[in-house]
């Protein structure tokens, strides 16, 4: 594993403009049939499971950040749908492709895992930013910066992480593909301490 910090602090904060209650639209990769995901995911919650500080993250919220659109309060729902048939034609190039999850690394906020090969997952999300491009005046956040991962449980606390590598480094879990054929647009919220979303439109790949 590379190189990780002493401690970890709470990943539930509550950053700028987010609030109880307040929803969000954003682009994810999701893995609600991936069972071999489903199978990585138990085996490190299970291998986890006597660490404090942590909420692992059950398979149907397992998911791959790919890009924010904007909180619902503030997208006017014609612009939203307008990104959706955008981003239906710019996908349609992208081919669908597998990706494979091996080794955790710890995050001062999360245990999560980068994802190989990394450059489709770029791929398509330089096509949903390009369909946002196409609809609104700009693009939110970085284009800079993304590193492709799904997260198994995030830090609820400021816990040592030395308990937390020893868990990981006493187990053997094998790899996990998954096949990536879709990107979903769905209306985020992290009320409960978790990120937890309704389906707005799943959008397939070329």
């Amino acid at each position: 594993m590379t190189s990780q910090p002493e401690h970890m602090r709470n990943h539930w904060w509550w950053r700028p403009g987010w609030s109880v209650g307040r929803r969000f639209y954003t682009w994810h990769l999701t893995f609600g049939e991936q069972h071999d995901v489903h199978r990585f995911a138990e085996q490190h919650r299970k291998a986890l499971s006597h660490i404090d500080g942590l909420d692992p993250i059950p398979d149907q919220w397992l998911h791959l950040t790919m890009q924010g659109v904007g909180f619902v309060d503030e997208v006017d729902r014609a612009a939203v749908d307008a990104i959706v048939e955008a981003a239906r034609v710019r996908l349609a190039a992208v081919p669908g492709f597998d990706l494979t999850l091996s080794t955790p690394r710890i995050d001062p906020e999360a245990v999560l895992v980068p994802v190989q090969p990394d450059g489709p997952v770029r791929a398509v999300r330089h096509a949903i930013r390009s369909a946002i491009r196409d609809v609104l005046p700009e693009v939110p956040e970085a284009s800079a910066g993304f590193m492709p991962h799904v997260s198994v449980a995030y830090s609820n606390n400021n816990n040592q992480v030395s308990p937390l590598s020893e868990a990981l480094a006493a187990v053997d879990i094998p790899p996990a593909t998954a096949r990536v054929k879709s990107a979903e647009l769905i209306v985020l919220h992290r009320d409960n301490r978790m990120y937890e979303w309704t389906p707005y439109v799943q959008v397939p790949l070329g």
